[in-house]
């Protein structure tokens, strides 16, 4: 799974990197320890005119379903199982019509030692400084504001999960699905909306070889963030 990680790259840096136009929303202050229900950068692209126009909007991290009758559904559906995306009603639509891409330089895990431990591992990437995690996005109502409160509409995500590979199995049964730049069109192409091609998409995507490190245990409370959460443990 993935249920904390870190962004601390400026805005500036994300329009650059995924060659997007413009940004939407207040973003986040860097943080090198991520957790659900913050607000986060995602990528998108949306028809504009004759063309796609690719985005960075601010979400939430837990994905609130159009249909929910509460926001806090949210804290539980911070992860998505890539294999079941197309049929489960919270993600199914989502899966067709709302991808997106939830920009990360790493991610941390817990490794369950034979006596009961939880080693803290953060996961990276020894030649991309930026990773693009697969995800999908909501818009959800809250019912108890009129329908022109601009504050009315929740923008939310989740980040989509697959079996980890051999190499990171050991640390954790379940990883991010990670987009490579060369996937990054097809992957929020909105024009791709039938779940026979999504599903070939997918599977078409390759396994990323991420390198783990076992970090300090301070990375264990959300309330403690800095760049000396990524180092070596000491």
């Amino acid at each position: 799974m993935c249920g904390r990680y870190v962004m601390s790259r400026a805005t500036g840096d994300l329009l650059a990197y995924f060659d997007a136009r413009k940004v939407e929303g207040t973003p986040p202050p860097p943080s090198w320890n991520v957790a659900p229900t913050d607000d986060v950068p995602i990528i998108t692209e949306r028809p504009e005119q004759d063309s796609f126009e690719r985005r960075v909007l601010i979400a939430r991290w837990g994905l609130v379903p159009s249909w929910a009758k509460d926001v806090k559904i949210g804290s539980k559906l911070i992860n998505a199982r890539s294999e079941t995306i197309l049929d489960k009603p919270a993600f199914r639509k989502a899966a067709v019509k709302r991808r997106a891409l939830v920009p990360a330089e790493g991610y941390y895990e817990w490794e369950k030692t034979a006596d009961g431990k939880k080693i803290p591992n953060y996961l990276y990437s020894e030649k991309d400084d930026l990773l693009a995690f697969a995800g999908l996005y909501e818009f959800w109502p809250d019912p108890s504001l009129p329908e022109d409160d601009p504050h009315r509409w929740l923008l939310s995500c989740t980040v989509l999960t697959t079996s980890a590979h051999d190499s990171l199995g050991h640390v954790h049964d379940r990883a991010p699905v990670i987009i490579p730049p060369d996937m990054y069109a097809d992957w929020l192409d909105p024009g791709i909306t039938d779940k026979t091609e999504v599903q070939q998409l997918l599977d078409s995507i390759p396994e990323l070889a991420l390198t783990p490190r076992v970090v300090s245990d301070r990375v264990n409370s959300v309330q403690n963030d800095g760049p000396e959460l990524v180092e070596p443990a000491g």
